[in-house]
């Protein structure tokens, strides 16, 4: 078994970016949902209200990925820039995602104004510094694990067994970006995943959380913001435990076992399950 694809995704909710390798941290990948669109109140954006996220295109400027590239797919709006590195603004202010209130730092006016004028509402763009924790589900995970701006786990394992057995029996088939994982695995085994408690990526080790419950996100059709009721409705039919409808493994880095720094991983890498 091997890591097929590794995903980033630098704004919640908007596209992902595919990458080679990647450094493994406690919240997530580097730069993975370190930024965020919030309303007006400081609610937290993301493509299950605003399906027109979607038509935001993301891309990497430069061989370093320091900077990335914003465009819309179809307004008529200037192409602008984001430089991954530390933010220059210190102003903040106190942002919420589902439950958890945090403290985030705004980016500055050019993209408040953009990200507005693409989505037709009023929306400010915020960073989430290294130092401000955000904690898991302490049902699920340890005091010490910590999470960024993603709804809940630092990271979203996915088997591409599982996807070929959900689109054989879908009319028409869906890709793995529909479930916006960061880490897609070739499986044996279609929802072998289910069973697993810990597996190993090249010498990093990770712990799995839960299986991750999923939502009408994934009825938003990538490439055209539209939804519909699949794969949702398909899913649901055989994946559904209680009220929830499951589709890959919510897991973080097991630090504590992992040796050598800086942990990085490559598309390519074994992947070993404990």
């Amino acid at each position: 078994m091997y890591l097929t694809d590794i995903y980033i995704y630098p704004i919640k909710s908007l596209a992902g970016l595919r990458v080679t390798s990647a450094k493994v941290q406690r919240k997530g990948f580097e730069n993975d949902r370190r930024w965020m669109l919030v309303d007006t109140d400081g609610i937290f954006l993301t493509q299950r209200s605003d399906p027109n996220m979607a038509l935001i295109d993301i891309q990497w400027v430069d061989d370093h990925q320091n900077v990335i590239s914003i465009a819309h797919r179809t307004k008529d709006l200037p192409t602008i820039q984001l430089s991954l590195k530390k933010p220059h603004s210190s102003e903040s202010l106190f942002v919420r995602v589902w439950e958890d209130t945090v403290k985030a730092n705004l980016i500055g006016e050019e993209f408040d104004h953009w990200f507005s004028d693409a989505l037709g509402r009023s929306c400010r763009l915020v960073y989430m510094p290294d130092d401000d924790q955000r904690g898991v589900d302490p049902r699920y995970a340890k005091a010490s694990d910590t999470v960024s701006f993603a709804d809940g786990f630092p990271y979203l394992l996915a088997n591409t067994a599982s996807l070929e057995d959900l689109n054989q029996r879908l009319d028409l088939p869906v890709g793995i970006e529909r479930f916006r994982p960061n880490l897609v695995v070739a499986g044996d085994l279609a929802w072998e995943e289910d069973q697993w408690s810990a597996f190993q990526i090249g010498k990093v080790h990770f712990r799995s959380l839960k299986p991750c419950a999923r939502c009408v996100l994934i009825t938003v059709d990538p490439l055209t913001g539209k939804k519909d009721k699949e794969p949702l409705a398909t899913l649901s039919s055989f994946r559904k435990k209680g009220h929830k409808v499951l589709f890959g493994m919510n897991t973080c880095w097991d630090f504590e076992q992992t040796i050598g720094e800086p942990a990085i991983i490559k598309v390519g890498d074994e992947t070993i399950i404990k």
